[in-house]
């Protein structure tokens, strides 16, 4: 490798000067060491590099497009050089991050947003969709996932947290209806139900000894939007069934109380997901350490949308 670095220092050098002589000079080589290297290199190749004649030497179109690639890669170990030399890894470029909707105002934007304060030369754009995205081909860097994940041979995943999914209802609600007693009683409630996909999603709660007791809540409301789901169910509407990030603050405030205390909540894997490549880009290891230090603090103490 060393080897090669030198024979493109050299190469880039004689593309750029205007004889072998020149560039021998500025290299503090002789002109035949320039000379011989371009030639070994040649024959790695298997392409003529330079047009030589007795008064000048000129690239040729294969040597035009290689000198394009070793410039761009000179410059760029140059540059990564000069990073680890200041001390500090800096990010540049643009980051194309896909985040599920609330999620990502509540919990990952300002996260991704301090990440691109840190790094002036990093370009932050962020996609809030539901729907599940496909990274290669609309040109994201990442996404985040919640929930288990479909098994990909073009994609790698890394856990960053998790969090609790909650069952609530409104005082009111409650004082109508009664509150459930066991994980049974759910099926005489009136419930909101959350659409995904196409499907409800299944309620899943511990269910002591029993263990895990699933059900499809019967809903005469169903929804696609979380924060609906949960201004429905202050409003009177049932109980539903959410993540705690996003009704802590009404639980905090009465608005909403939490049924089933004693029956916890299967709790939801978050994920980064990125397309698989030979090296990991800087920006992303980047976001993906910011999140994985960071995000579990901010579900525990989730604030208002930015």
């Amino acid at each position: 490798m060393q080897a090669l670095n030198s024979s493109l220092t050299v190469f880039v050098a004689a593309a750029e000067s205007a004889s072998f002589s020149q560039a021998a000079e500025n290299l503090h080589l002789t002109r035949s060491a320039v000379a011989k290297t371009i030639g070994r290199l040649e024959g790695r190749l298997g392409v003529t590099l330079f047009s030589r004649t007795t008064r000048r030497q000129t690239l040729t179109d294969e040597g035009a497009l290689y000198y394009e690639f070793c410039r761009r890669a000179l410059d760029e170990i140059r540059m990564a050089e000069e990073m680890l030399e200041g001390g500090k890894l800096q990010a540049s470029g643009k980051l194309r991050v896909s985040v599920p909707v609330l999620f990502g105002h509540f919990c990952v934007a300002p996260l991704l947003a301090a990440l691109a304060k840190e790094h002036p030369g990093l370009a932050l754009e962020i996609s809030f969709s539901d729907r599940q995205v496909d990274l290669p081909a609309e040109g994201f860097d990442i996404a985040v996932r919640i929930g288990m994940l479909d098994d990909s041979s073009s994609l790698i995943a890394r856990q960053l947290t998790s969090h609790a999914m909650v069952l609530c209802a409104s005082p009111a609600y409650l004082r109508e209806a009664g509150e459930p007693v066991l994980p049974e009683d759910l099926q005489q409630h009136a419930a909101i139900a959350y659409l995904s996909a196409g499907r409800i999603l299944k309620w899943r709660i511990k269910n002591g000894d029993k263990g895990m007791y699933e059900m499809t809540p019967s809903a005469r409301l169903i929804m696609d939007d979380m924060q609906g789901i949960r201004d429905s169910a202050v409003a009177g509407g049932g109980i539903a069934w959410l993540p705690d990030w996003l009704v802590r603050e009404q639980l905090i405030n009465g608005k909403l109380v939490q049924v089933l205390k004693n029956c916890s909540s299967e709790r939801q894997p978050v994920y980064a997901v990125w397309p698989q490549m030979p090296y990991l880009p800087l920006k992303v290891r980047l976001a993906v350490d910011k999140l994985v230090s960071e995000l579990p603090a901010m579900i525990s103490g989730a604030e208002d949308p930015i």
